[in-house]
């Protein structure tokens, strides 16, 4: 059973939209996470995606990848993250994933990973750098609870679509365009969008990446059961004040153009 897919069914089954929001991990300020992750779901996301800092982030922009530099300044780690979840969780139920790239996984052991995902709260997990052809070799036995989330993006295949649907938990995360992950404001990629959700049939869909304005969130909802907005919060967190005041604005102003139903 998961809880993230029945989560967002409860939600779209009753006309709603999902808001999900990427944080890096302890950034802006490694102290104050957890508080930043608690008011950001009180804002108004249903689910939070926090990315855990990496040297080399392929798949991402220059903001994540600059909010990711300062979080690993900062000391911030896996070891850390798994800190930052704990503290999050005892405070809210709402759906915990964490998203980053194979290689700090494999330096903390995938075995230590998925226990300490599951002893913390973590209820899904994206690593983008791993293809469905590894899939069984990564996600062994130990993560059965835990949802595993793949990507498709505008150059993946009919078929593969079909397959990433068929081994996804959880949700299917929609890349909106070919490229890294940075705030944009064109909907080119709306026929894709639309094609791509017709295809799933044991999945949801999330859309991600270049979802950077209001606009965008409801254009891309309308398509999708969705939106996850990430290097839109980073850019803002870069300036913002210590208490978060405009993050936390932009995030209820995302909230407000998209059907909202209480979970």
């Amino acid at each position: 059973m998961s809880k993230i897919k029945n989560y967002i069914t409860d939600i779209t089954d009753e006309k709603g939209k999902i808001l999900s929001i990427f944080l890096t991990s302890g950034f802006p300020y490694k102290d104050k996470f957890v508080d930043l992750s608690l008011k950001s779901l009180d804002a108004g996301a249903d689910m939070l995606e926090i990315g855990f800092p990496f040297s080399d982030p392929l798949a991402d922009g220059p903001s994540i990848q600059y909010s990711s530099k300062v979080a690993l300044e900062n000391g911030v780690n896996l070891a850390r993250t798994f800190e930052y979840v704990q503290g999050i969780r005892k405070e809210t139920n709402k759906p915990l994933i964490l998203m980053g790239y194979a290689n700090p996984v494999l330096s903390y052991g995938i075995e230590n990973f998925s226990s300490s995902c599951k002893h913390t709260g973590v209820d899904g997990v994206i690593i983008p750098d791993i293809p469905l052809e590894e899939f069984e070799g990564f996600f062994h036995k130990n993560f059965d609870d835990i949802d595993k989330i793949f990507l498709i993006t505008p150059t993946t295949p009919d078929e593969r679509i079909r397959q990433i649907d068929e081994k996804s938990s959880g949700f299917v995360y929609c890349v909106s365009v070919s490229g890294t992950t940075g705030a944009r404001d064109n909907y080119d990629n709306l026929q894709y969008i639309k094609r791509s959700g017709t295809l799933l049939n044991k999945n949801k869909m999330l859309v991600g990446f270049g979802v950077s304005s209001c606009n965008t969130a409801k254009a891309y909802a309308e398509s999708s059961d969705g939106v996850i907005v990430g290097s839109a919060i980073v850019d803002l967190l870069m300036n913002d004040t210590s208490h978060f005041e405009k993050t936390l604005t932009f995030i209820a102003e995302l909230r407000k153009v998209l059907p909202y139903i209480q979970n």
